[in-house]
């Protein structure tokens, strides 16, 4: 499976690297650094090199580099490495090259619970916790003063149980249950505004704080909606295909029970539309005028809107008037940035103004793309929704909350 891991940061230089089956030289990184010189924001997840295949996630500032000897399917080792970075981000809040350095010791007895001889052995986070204890400043002091490890000398008792992601003995004062269903729509919009492309990629996350062992069943209004899903290994898959409703015995705390794919357009309500008109001549002034506004938003508020757009190269500068929020242009990358905040329906957010093109341009381009960003409380795009939540074997009654979110994802309007 891995022989070695390397973790790279923002500048290209390796620092740390981890080998489980035979040692790697770091030199193999190399192959990986010349393709994100060549794309960086585009680099393959699989580069074959002589000796080696490397497999790589990148996640915010880092980027994690597992070296394979022989074939291995693809998925199995982005999952993992994925997985890494998420734990890394429960022990430490954050996973960036400053809190990596800070936590050496920490991060070096993870990896080697959470990969054995090259292939996955604990990974979930209930288990890790029980194994190797979250570092915190007492401790820290504790163990420099008695030479003792964060790692625990006995094996946690849900390791060698049917349920190994949930340990024994959980108790809490008050019982909670929380469900997040977040959305991304992925779009592309056309000139005249008609749908080119649109899907939504969704999960549900969960804050599961129950005592004892509670078996847990989460029904849907409408469970047809979804093309595609994959599940949190605690989900019965059979009675997901015979009934389509989640039947589980939940971790204890936060976890991904559910990732999903809807990709039929006829499901995807685009949110929001842009009424834009951009025009530029050889030798003159060009003018641009952008209105945003919601639809298919069932009077929920858009918020946290901002727009990118990258201008012809024959632009120079850009003299705009926003009636809301900020911009800045890039004079080198000739990036237009508008940070619009929340939609007021009463008053939609309109920026207009002249742009400056370079003299003597007769190559001109001006047809660009607007990147959008944008989120939406208390609203699933898609229209799905949580019916109700049982809970079975334990006597006490939960409190239970449910929170819609959507979001854009690669949302693009073309000009």
């Amino acid at each position: 499976m891995i022989h070695s891991l390397f973790i790279v940061n923002s500048s290209g230089e390796v620092f740390l690297e981890k080998h489980w089956r035979s040692v790697v030289s770091r030199s193999v990184c190399e192959y990986f650094l010349d393709a994100q010189r060549a794309a960086p924001y585009d680099v393959p997840p699989v580069i074959a090199t002589p000796h080696y295949y490397l497999i790589t996630v990148q996640r915010d500032s880092v980027s994690l580099v597992a070296a394979c000897k022989q074939e291995v399917p693809p998925l199995f080792v982005i999952e993992f490495l994925h997985r890494v970075v998420d734990t890394f981000q429960d022990y430490f809040g954050d996973c960036t090259e400053t809190v990596i350095k800070d936590n050496y010791v920490v991060v070096y007895e993870l990896l080697d619970e959470m990969l054995d001889n090259g292939f996955p052995l604990a990974t979930e986070s209930n288990i890790l916790k029980e194994l190797i204890k979250p570092p915190n400043i007492l401790r820290t002091i504790a163990n420099t003063v008695t030479g003792k490890s964060n790692v625990s000398t006995t094996l946690p008792s849900g390791q060698l149980s049917a349920i190994p992601w949930r340990r024994s003995g959980v108790r809490y004062t008050n019982n909670e249950a929380y469900f997040d269903v977040i959305e991304e729509v992925d779009a592309i919009i056309d000139k005249s505004g008609s749908t080119v492309f649109a899907e939504i990629q969704g999960h549900i996350d969960c804050c599961i704080k129950l005592s004892g062992m509670p078996d847990l069943t989460l029904s849907f209004m409408n469970p047809r909606l979804f093309d595609d899903v994959s599940f949190h290994p605690c989900v019965r898959f059979k009675r997901w295909e015979a009934e389509r409703l989640l039947s589980f015995i939940p971790p204890d705390g936060n976890f991904r029970l559910m990732s999903y794919h809807i990709s039929s357009q006829s499901v995807v309500a685009i949110p929001i539309y842009i009424r834009h008109n951009f025009s530029i001549k050889t030798g003159e002034q060009g003018r641009l005028d952008l209105t945003i506004g919601p639809r298919n938003t069932l009077g929920r508020t858009v918020d946290k809107v901002k727009l990118e757009l990258t201008m012809p190269k024959c632009v120079l500068n850009c003299l705009l008037v926003p009636n809301q929020g900020k911009y800045t242009f890039d004079s080198v990358s000739k990036t237009l940035s508008w940070d619009v905040g929340r939609i007021d329906v009463s008053k939609l957010p309109n920026i207009r103004g002249s742009v400056s093109i370079a003299p003597g341009s007769t190559n001109i381009d001006a047809n660009p793309a607007i990147n959008v960003q944008f989120q939406i409380s208390q609203l699933a795009v898609s229209g799905l929704k949580v019916n109700r939540l049982d809970m079975y074997g334990e006597k006490y009654k939960p409190f239970k909350g449910v929170k819609y979110l959507t979001k854009a994802g690669k949302f693009q309007v073309r000009m």
